[in-house]
């Protein structure tokens, strides 16, 4: 069963399938449907995972084994499976077509690849899998079809947005669904429950102190730490929450993430930035950052953004303005302990 992205928040409600089938070359469309698919199943108490990554020298005979193995506690499970490249080779076509020919019970599927020639849409494989459960196209968005996802994405966010407002924004992110996804999260944040309008939408662009944090966040990519430290406690002085500034730098990190992953495994610098859609005034402090740190700082960083998310809320002691210089220098590449220039 084929579906659109769009169709897929229904299909949950109704039940998951055995199988999903990912692919695409529009990033952000595949990992929100991924995030989606496993969030259901996780609700649905597919409480196992299992990740595999199949790229060159791969053992296909791992996803047999996988799938005729009980799982733990006999809790249903995901396999997760990755294939880059969309090329699963002779002996893949042949272990994905026998998977779809016994479904184990218990297990749900998603197969995860990038871009797909119509020739790679036309193998057995694919056509096994597509029939076996659902698969879904992350095609690319284009202009004119740019500001309907826009205002889709802004009524999910609970706002409600002007024709106008909505232009200037798909005018503003030039068909990158990456940063068009940010600036509704930003105006989600500052207007929560609210209309917006062409003014409101001009006002939160132009107004550089209220979003002086994605500079921050440039600052600390391109490693100038003391430099950043200076500008949280203005951001601090000038009244800004910490929540805006821990969610411009968790943003960020989610993305450095799943691009050092795919360093890790083999693509270059160019060719992630590429796939990423880094803006071209940004690939250096992107790059910079992703020299610095290898993948299991990444994962790090993380898990510390999400402290400071509990710090905030009040589900964790501790000082958030405080956590934040810390992520920032450790982001930076600099050591603990500072000497000047602390918050309060």
């Amino acid at each position: 069963m084929q579906l659109r992205p769009e169709q897929l928040a229904t299909h949950l409600k109704q039940g998951l399938a055995p199988v999903y089938l990912l692919w695409g070359e529009e990033t952000l469309v595949a990992q929100e449907a991924a995030d989606a698919i496993r969030a259901a199943a996780r609700a649905g108490g597919y409480v196992d995972r299992e990740v595999f990554h199949a790229e060159s020298g791969f053992d296909w005979g791992r996803l047999g084994e996988a799938a005729s193995a009980l799982s733990l506690f006999a809790d249903r499970r995901i396999l997760e499976l990755r294939i880059p490249s969309g090329k699963p080779g002779d002996a893949g076509s042949k272990a994905l077509t026998a998977y779809t020919r016994s479904l184990p019970p218990d297990t749900l599927l998603l197969v995860i690849c990038g871009k797909l020639e119509a020739a790679q849409r036309r193998a057995k494989w694919f056509k096994a899998l597509e029939d076996a459960g659902v698969s879904l196209a992350a095609w690319p968005i284009d202009g004119r079809q740019l500001p309907r996802w826009i205002g889709q994405r802004l009524q999910r966010a609970g706002l409600t947005a002007e024709p106008e407002a909505v232009q200037m924004l798909a005018e503003r992110v030039e068909g990158n669904l990456l940063a068009a996804a940010q600036e509704v999260d930003k105006l989600a944040l500052l207007y929560p429950g609210g209309q917006l309008d062409a003014a409101r939408v001009a006002e939160a662009v132009s107004d550089s102190a209220r979003f002086d944090v994605f500079g921050l966040v440039d600052t600390v990519l391109a490693g100038q730490g003391e430099r950043a430290v200076r500008m949280l406690a203005g951001l601090q002085q000038e009244g800004v929450e910490p929540v805006l500034v821990n969610w411009a730098l968790t943003r960020e990190l989610r993305s450095l993430e799943a691009m050092g992953w795919a360093l890790a495994h083999g693509e270059s610098l160019a060719a992630v930035q590429g796939r990423f859609r880094v803006w071209k005034n940004r690939q250096a402090v992107i790059g910079q950052a992703l020299q610095r740190h290898r993948l299991p700082a990444w994962y790090g960083f993380l898990r510390r953004s999400a402290r400071i998310d509990r710090i905030i809320k009040g589900q964790a002691a501790g000082n958030p303005w405080d956590e934040l210089v810390q992520l920032a220098l450790d982001l930076a590449g600099r050591p603990l302990g500072l000497t000047e220039g602390k918050t309060a």
